[in-house]
């Protein structure tokens, strides 16, 4: 199932959500539906690199990614940059800020974005009066700390081709799951330097282990995105099975 994206500055009733049509999202109760819909403000329109929310930032908006890519990242003082993980259609944005009031990374959008925009200051009506919605907002950050445990391990204890097979195989599958891959090939908007930053590995080393990756037909590189090819091939080499996710929650 393919993901038709909204035209840039539409409105997109949530009664009309491309996500919601699709099998990996759990509906909404009638009650939910009308909360959600009095909760959405808006949409927000980025284009490829500009930030969404930055690191220290204090945001009085939560988003959920409508359409597009995004990814969350933290930087050190003299500007190296690690990527912390990557926002695909379905995930919440700015829930840290949210919560602890100020943002402690960053946000930019990895292509064309739309997030629907959501009120900070009623998401405690959302807790107090729907906690189904509630225990959803809760899924999902245990579903973020889950992919954030298994990108430790990959830095950790995996080696550079294992990591970048991992990195690529993850992505393939998050973006099958919302109707953007999964079928033949699958290609992911990413430049080298991001696959760099991913992995923390320097760019040459990085631009070396991709290059065995597509020398054994696995990927094939283009100027800023990366065609898997054989995405079970990657999984084999990373010693990872798939994460296995069961139909989530949308917000």
């Amino acid at each position: 199932m393919s993901l038709d994206l909204p035209i840039a500055g539409r409105r997109v009733p949530c009664e009309q959500c491309p996500l919601r049509a699709m099998p990996s999202f759990r509906p909404f109760t009638s009650e939910e539906l009308k909360f959600v819909s009095s909760f959405k403000s808006g949409e927000l329109v980025a284009e490829t690199g500009s930030s969404i929310l930055m690191e220290g930032a204090h945001s009085a908006h939560l988003y959920t990614v409508l359409s597009g890519w995004a990814f969350r990242y933290k930087t050190l003082v003299d500007g190296r940059r690690q990527i912390l993980n990557y926002l695909l259609p379905g995930d919440l944005v700015g829930l840290q800020g949210s919560v602890i009031g100020e943002m402690d990374h960053s946000v930019e959008a990895l292509s064309p974005l739309v997030l629907c925009v959501f009120q900070r200051d009623r998401l405690d009506e959302l807790f107090r009066n729907h906690p189904g919605l509630g225990f959803d907002v809760t899924w999902l950050a245990a579903r973020e700390e889950r992919m954030l445990d298994e990108h430790l391990l990959s830095l950790g204890r995996r080696s550079a081709l294992e990591r970048a097979a991992y990195l690529l195989s993850f992505l393939c599958e998050r973006a099958a799951n919302v109707g953007m891959g999964g079928k033949g090939t699958t290609s992911l908007p990413l430049s080298q330097q991001h696959v760099a930053d991913t992995l923390g590995l320097s760019i040459v080393h990085t631009n070396k282990t991709l290059r065995r990756l597509g020398n054994m037909k696995l990927i094939r590189w283009h100027d800023r995105s990366c065609e898997v090819i054989d995405v079970a091939g990657l999984r084999e080499i990373a010693g990872w099975e798939g994460a296995g996710e069961r139909r989530r929650p949308l917000i």
